[in-house]
């Protein structure tokens, strides 16, 4: 045993007297030489190349490994018995990815790669500006020559697609407003925000289901029609006008919308800006894949329907639609000169100012983004608002129907329309467009009886009851047998608005308004 452990140290020896010699011989630089051109050699008959992607560019980010982690933890196919957990901020899910030194291999178009997450221990730093990490990170692709091309032109750019869809995916969505006065947060941004956690869904939506799906097939065709707005030279941009009464689901129209599509949502506070300068540098500040409110505007700055108010001011000196007329924040009427500095410190928005907001050159300084405004009297608003390109789709909520309130009994009382006795929903269906109820009270109703169901049946149903025969003794009702049914109604409500650009006489006008609420108001035949 001596005597191997003898030979063993003379072994050692001589290797070390060998490498010594080796060093004093061969200088560093032909070392390094050498090995460069076995490196050369090796990969001259390799049929792989391999891309290092590391952590740190320099002294920035690298926002590609940042996406290649992401991209790889959604793969199904990851092997390895050790896998890394993360959790990012404002996210509501935890997502794995490649542990130290482990590989993955994926498929792209019929191309298999190999990625290995390859992590080494960065040399003692004797002095930096910004210290870096003590471990130098990285991913290495691995590729067939032949597929190059491809993978620099096509995959790469797959990998980043797929990292932002997955990011938005799993943060959490922010409803953004803006800040009081103008001011800016500590980060110097306009805008505050609050993690967005409505639950209102399509499914939940009390609304006749074809025209959900409407909607949400137009939604689906604006986020995929990048190539389709770019091919037609079109802002990539849309707008919705949500009308009705009040507690018809306006606001939850929108929270369905920002869930459906996976976008932030940006409530415009209209009274809290001060001129049009300040109003582009809010829609500067916006970022794309968002939604754009401005609810009520009707009553958020008076921009009320000027045809409306022009029997004061004489036929010559009527402005034209897009001339800058100022708007006052207080909704007390303009005031004159340009709009910009008048008002005498009140917010002084002009209706040009709003028009290019919503559509002009600074409407096209992001992507992706959809303008939504709601109000309850459309026929307030100035046509120059209504125009396809600023409201491109104009969405009335209604009443509860009865389709509606078969939704409403689902989601509050887990009921499915078998579940219910058939007589009480013939009753319901013969009796709930009379009523005019909105879907909050019909959500109310149901809530405070939610325990017991029977009972909330019971009670709705009387309430559906005396509400329709209340307003068949008032001569309330929006529409009747053989006359203009209510979505009638509110299609010729929405053509006055519009069509009152265009001109006309006055008194005509006036006297088709009274036919119009003679028709709203005559009663419907059992």
């Amino acid at each position: 045993m001596k005597e191997y452990w003898t030979s063993l140290a003379s072994l050692l020896g001589v290797l070390a007297f060998c490498q010594s010699l080796m060093h004093s011989i061969f200088p560093p630089e032909l070392r390094f030489a050498f090995l460069k051109f076995f490196n050369r050699v090796f990969h001259l008959f390799s049929s792989y190349c391999y891309f290092d992607i590391t952590e740190i560019d320099g002294v920035n980010t690298n926002e590609l490994y940042n996406a290649v982690q992401l991209y790889l933890s959604s793969s199904v196919s990851i092997a390895g018995n050790r896998l890394s957990l993360t959790r990012a901020v404002n996210s509501s899910s935890i997502t794995f990815g490649l542990s130290n030194n482990d590989s993955i291999v994926d498929t792209f178009n019929g191309v298999t790669v190999l990625w290995e997450h390859v992590v080494t221990q960065r040399q003692t730093q004797t002095f930096a500006w910004r210290p870096l990490p003590e471990e130098k990170r990285g991913f290495t692709l691995r590729i067939k020559k032949k597929d190059k091309t491809l993978i620099l032109n096509s995959y790469l750019d797959y990998i980043m697609e797929r990292a932002n869809e997955i990011r938005r995916k799993n943060q959490d969505r922010l409803l953004y407003t803006n800040s009081r006065g103008g001011s800016l947060d500590s980060r110097g941004h306009p805008w505050e925000s609050v993690p967005f956690k409505h639950p209102s869904t399509f499914e939940t939506l009390a609304m006749d289901p074809l025209k959900k799906q409407q909607i949400m097939d137009d939604l689906k065709d604006f986020a995929k029609g990048q190539v389709f707005y770019q091919k037609t030279g079109r802002a990539w941009k849309r707008g919705y006008l949500l009308y009705g009464p009040p507690g018809t689901g306006k606001s939850s129209m929108i929270a369905a919308m920002a869930n459906y599509l996976g976008y932030d949502i940006y409530d415009l506070e209209l009274t809290e800006v001060h001129s049009n300068s300040e109003l582009r540098k809010l829609l500067m500040k916006t970022s794309s894949k968002s939604i754009i409110v401005i609810e009520d505007i009707d009553c958020s700055i008076n921009l009320t329907n000027r045809k409306k108010n022009s029997s004061n001011v004489s036929s010559s000196l009527k402005k034209s639609y897009y001339e800058p007329e100022t708007r006052n924040g207080s909704g007390s009427g303009g005031s004159g000169g340009s709009g910009e500095e008048g008002g005498n410190g009140n917010n002084t928005i002009t209706l040009s100012g709003l028009l290019n907001f919503t559509d002009g050159l600074w409407s096209c300084c992001g992507s992706e983004r959809i303008f939504v405004f709601t109000t309850n009297h459309i026929e307030k608003l100035d046509p120059a608002l209504l125009r396809s390109g600023r409201m491109d789709m104009h969405i009335y909520m209604s009443f509860c129907n009865f389709p509606s309130l078969k939704i409403l009994l689902k989601n509050y009382l887990g009921y499915e329309e078998e579940d219910v006795n058939e007589d009480v929903l013939k009753e319901m269906e013969r009796v709930v467009d009379k009523a005019e109820m909105t879907p909050a009270d019909v959500s109310e109703a149901l809530i405070k009886n939610r325990r017991d169901k029977e009972k909330a049946i019971r009670e709705l149903l009387e309430d559906l009851k005396s509400r329709g025969e209340r307003n068949v003794k008032d001569g309330k009702l929006r529409c009747g047998n053989g006359n203009l049914t209510e979505l009638e109604v509110v299609e010729e409500q929405e053509k006055r608005a519009i069509g009152s650009q265009n001109g006309g006489d006055e008194g005509d006008h006036d006297e088709e308004e009274i036919e119009l609420e003679d028709n709203i108001c005559k009663t419907r035949e059992d």
